[in-house]
């Protein structure tokens, strides 16, 4: 009943899903690229994989999430994600946490986007959520910069650690959105790392297409 109601739709292009498909349809589950490897290293960061290539459709539903209060889309992102996570990084992690946004944007926004994204993805790994991070200072859109040194300054010294001693010779897997420059994923790395962490992983849903392997 709730189905005909709210007809589920593919999180990707919008389209009704047919009775035999769940989260995407079969169009956009077979023809969107899935990332594979990148050349592009993220300082600090000991290993980093994503669903997607941020383009096209993967990009205008992330914007869909993060703008248009699409926030059920996490429960899609976050089973995908997981099922691509469990049996590597999600095993070699001690603590899954996300890139927090700064406490105006949430405001502003209503939510979180990461956060929603990682409780999906620890529930259905069964691997309970711990925030690591705090974003102490409010910081411009990483995606209004196009310099990589300009979004390197933007959110250098924007995050704070929590509880620093439980850290100490820890692995922490963090989920995000998107990795574009990695700028980021870096700092908050760099800033853990320094707290006492082991190593530092980062997933997300999409990534840029930098050169592939």
């Amino acid at each position: 009943m709730f189905r005909l109601i709210f007809p589920a739709k593919c999180v990707l292009c919008g389209q009704l899903l047919q009775r035999n498909e769940t989260d995407l349809c079969h169009s956009c589950r077979e023809n969107t690229e899935k990332f594979t490897k990148s050349k592009h290293n993220i300082s600090f960061v000991a290993h980093w994989t994503a669903l997607w290539y941020y383009k096209e459709n993967v990009r205008k539903s992330i914007q869909r999430f993060k703008f248009c209060r699409k926030r059920h889309y996490a429960n899609t992102y976050g089973r995908l994600l997981a099922m691509k996570l469990a049996g590597s990084l999600a095993e070699d992690a001690d603590i899954l946490s996300w890139v927090p946004v700064s406490g105006l944007r949430k405001l502003h926004r209503g939510y979180d986007q990461s956060q929603l994204l990682c409780q999906a993805i620890g529930k259905e790994l069964g691997i309970p959520v711990t925030p690591v991070l705090k974003k102490i200072r409010h910081t411009p859109p990483q995606s209004s910069l196009r310099d990589a040194s300009q979004r390197r300054a933007n959110i250098s010294g924007a995050y704070k650690v929590l509880q620093p001693r439980e850290l100490a010779g820890k692995r922490i897997l963090l989920i995000d959105d998107v990795i574009t420059t990695g700028a980021t994923g870096s700092e908050c790395a760099r800033v853990l790392l320094t707290a006492g962490a082991k190593q530092v992983f980062l997933a997300a849903i999409a990534a840029a297409q930098h050169d592939k392997k």
